[in-house]
């Protein structure tokens, strides 16, 4: 038996309309309140606005740093339910990764790995040798999912003196053939 069409009283599965999308500057404050939303899952990390001032123009931002972000638009959240951005670094063929966030409900449907192939594509075709990130100490999930990404934790550990007192993994991946 083929199962019901959904309606206004059954709504659709959840991420059965999930679209991943070029950010645009309007999407700021849905990719704050994403952030604000994994934040609260981590004991100690604050959302403080203040400190992502690019998110008052975010893809104007990336695009001026030479990269992009992309969001992954959920209409069931009524907005965004992940992002992931690229930025180029001064130094030639490094490309950093920035804004990783993923809602929890969506974790583990393969859409972390579908934003990370496009941010590998964009700095592939952009002349890009390697990846590199910065991630909290306590996103354990994130570390290994980077980890199981080809990334390779760096001996390097930064302070941030932000408002959740964070400190960061340094990570890194060639982009030679491999993993995507």
């Amino acid at each position: 038996m083929p199962a019901p069409e959904p309606t206004a009283a059954t709504p659709p599965p959840p991420g059965a309309e999930l679209r991943l999308r070029p950010a645009r500057d309007d999407d700021g404050g849905a990719i704050g309140a994403l952030i604000a939303g994994v934040f609260a899952d981590y004991p100690g990390c604050v959302f403080e606005p203040a400190e992502f001032p690019e998110l008052a123009a975010p893809a104007t931002a990336f695009a001026a740093g030479g990269g992009r972000l992309w969001v992954i638009e959920d209409p069931a959240r009524s907005g965004v339910a992940g992002s992931f951005g690229i930025l180029q670094s001064p130094e030639p063929g490094i490309f950093t990764l920035h804004k990783v966030y993923l809602a929890a409900e969506l974790r583990g449907r393969g859409l972390a790995g579908r934003l990370l192939a496009e941010a590998t594509a964009f700095a592939r075709a952009a002349g890009g040798t390697e990846l590199r990130l910065w991630t909290d100490t306590r996103f354990a999930a994130g570390h290994r999912f980077y980890e199981k990404n080809g990334f390779v934790r760096a001996p390097l550990v930064r302070f941030l003196a932000d408002a959740s007192d964070s400190w960061e993994f340094a990570y890194r991946r060639p982009l030679g053939g491999g993993v995507q």
